[in-house]
């Protein structure tokens, strides 16, 4: 980078930290640090909640989501509205009429605290890995920008963040949030825009549309019924609703963000608004991933995203291959060019005949260069086996580097360490809150000081910090961050919610029956997401509805259990 991108890039941070040291001054009670004493208008709420869910992954990796597998990954948000809804009408209004810290305080006083714990404890190591995963996105980039090994750059981006959130808590992350939002939404904006610029004079905004959907990019809906296909229609209505459900309903990072509001009507506010803005929003998001796609039909890709990789590549044995396959990439590129600006003048045309005859010859040789680009891959692999052969999430950090004026790639990189560090901050305040209320508090030291409380929260939001650390140093194994975020949630996020609805809506049900269903599902959920039955957001609605029906089984063989025992005696 330019020394010009350098100085965006540290002001902007430096900035958004001194905004949120500044903002969270005068807290000194667990009122104040996890819920900012419910003084949050709608409005704050909704940029929190967004900030919170709108990660460093949410950027650096949907556009290379849509680059590699068309705008199909926007139907994963088409059962949030809905999702929002039902959470006005039900949780919002439980949670404010009980005044509570966490969600899960709600679960002892309807189950016990078995339930309770259970409970807290899956939230807990889910949102640890997943916020594990979030600490290695923007890692990717200071390991890529600057060659540093991706290991001791986990350590130094998490302990940043660590600092970050222990001196902020809550007041500190939904405003920086705020501020943040409003920086990322305008250089996304601006990222979009330089796209199609930079595209060849000929080429607007709609022909790259066209030249998009000829290549399958934009295929926003998807209506074919598949269990194991990931991202249709099915699978996003009815599998992205009980996720959405569940993250946004019993997801103490999330649940946390709207009890800061200053009463039911601005939480019910924050979340509509937050419903009716998210799928446009993450629809405009991998628009940018199809345009990209365009962008690099016209002007050449590099073999391999990750250029730092590359580079170890050329100094191994195997370099002198991986230049050759190279070589051969380069020489599809060329056709690909060609090819691209024959079908695009076709679409011109409304020539039918010669854009069928363009898009199966673009095709073809696309179909050639990833062939040859599996060859580079294999070589890498050869060359480091310890390699991450998968580039989904540096293909928008390689055109934001290569390709935007100075200043402006400054402030692109500062937006994905914004949201890296709204989300993580986020995600580490719920982590100490739910410990410290539902475990610390409850079990161990029930009588002590807000001063206590509020000191053993910092150091449990540095305990979980320095765990994420750890789990950040394994995340480079799991391809698309984006799609490894939402699989690992719905390992747990349906079973957690089948709790609350049981607590909700089946009164008759007690504690042990739910406690012992919910072990039994969240099981049967892993082994259904081991055997690949189904695709990962079904996930989400069958641990839901395992944990109701083997609840009410349970609850029927421990009451039929009772009866049996008052007899005998």
């Amino acid at each position: 980078m330019s020394a010009a991108d350098w100085i965006v890039l540290v002001v902007t941070l430096v900035g958004i930290i001194l905004y949120g040291v500044w903002k969270s001054r005068g807290q000194r009670d667990m009122q104040g640090y996890f819920l900012d004493n419910q003084s949050m208008p709608w409005y704050i709420v909704l940029l929190s909640i967004i900030g919170t869910q709108a990660s460093a992954v949410t950027f650096l990796s949907a556009p290379g989501q849509a680059y590699t597998d068309g705008m199909r990954f926007v139907q994963y948000y088409f059962g949030l509205p809905l999702a929002m809804v039902v959470l006005c009408i039900t949780f919002v209004p439980i949670f404010h009429k009980l005044k509570v810290y966490t969600a899960y305080e709600y679960l002892e006083q309807r189950f016990d605290l078995k339930t309770r714990t259970l409970t807290s404890g899956l939230f807990l190591l889910q949102r640890a890995l997943s916020t594990g995963i979030s600490i290695y996105a923007p890692s990717i980039i200071l390991s890529s920008l600057m060659g540093w090994n991706i290991y001791l750059t986990n350590i130094i981006m998490g302990g940043l963040l660590i600092i970050y959130t222990v001196s902020g808590g809550t007041r500190a992350v939904s405003y920086t949030q705020t501020f943040q939002l409003v920086i990322i939404f305008s250089a996304m904006f601006l990222a979009g825009w330089m796209v199609v610029h930079l595209l060849p004079e000929n080429v607007g905004f709609i022909d790259a549309l066209q030249v998009s959907g000829k290549m399958n990019k934009l295929n926003v809906i998807v209506t074919d019924f598949d269990w194991k296909d990931r991202y249709n229609i099915w699978s996003g209505l009815i599998g992205g609703f009980f996720l959405a459900l569940s993250y946004f309903g019993t997801d103490q990072s999330q649940v946390g963000r709207y009890l800061t509001a200053r009463s039911v009507t601005e939480s019910r506010l924050g979340l509509l608004m937050n419903g009716l803005v998210k799928v446009p929003m993450q629809f405009l998001i991998l628009l940018i991933g199809a345009l990209v796609f365009v962008f690099y039909l016209y002007f050449r890709a590099p073999v391999f995203f990750n250029e730092a990789q590359i580079k170890k590549v050329y100094k191994s044995e195997q370099g002198t291959a991986f230049k050759a396959v190279e070589s051969e990439y380069n020489r599809l590129a060329t056709v690909k060019q060609a090819q691209v600006a024959e079908m695009a003048a076709a679409i011109k045309k409304g020539d039918e005949a010669a854009i069928a005859s363009g898009k199966a010859a673009l095709q073809k040789t696309e179909s050639a260069a990833e062939e040859t680009r599996t060859k580079a891959i294999g070589l890498i692999k050869k060359a480091d086996p310890a390699a991450d052969t998968n580039d989904t999430n540096y293909i928008f950090l390689h055109f934001v580097v290569n390709n935007l004026p100075k200043g402006l790639v400054g402030l692109l990189i500062a937006i994905i360490f914004l949201a890296a560090w709204g989300s993580i901050a986020a995600a580490l305040n719920s982590l100490a809150s739910t410990t410290v209320i539902d475990i610390y508090q409850r079990m161990y030291k029930k009588e002590e000081t807000d001063g206590h409380y509020l000191q053993v929260s910092r150091w449990w939001t540095v305990a979980w910090g320095l765990f994420c650390i750890v789990v950040a140093q394994f995340a480079s194994q799991l391809g698309s961050l984006i799609e490894a975020v939402n699989i690992l949630g719905s390992l747990f996020y349906g079973v957690i919610l089948g709790i609350f609805l049981v607590a909700f809506y089946c009164k008759r049900i007690g504690g042990t029956a739910t406690f012992w269903a919910a072990v039994v599902s969240e099981l049967g959920v892993i082994v259904i997401y081991l055997w690949n039955i189904v695709s990962f957001l079904w996930l989400n609605a069958i641990g839901c509805f395992l944990v109701i029906g083997i609840a009410a089984i349970f609850q029927l063989i421990m009451g039929d259990e009772n009866k049996r025992l008052e007899k005998t005696a």
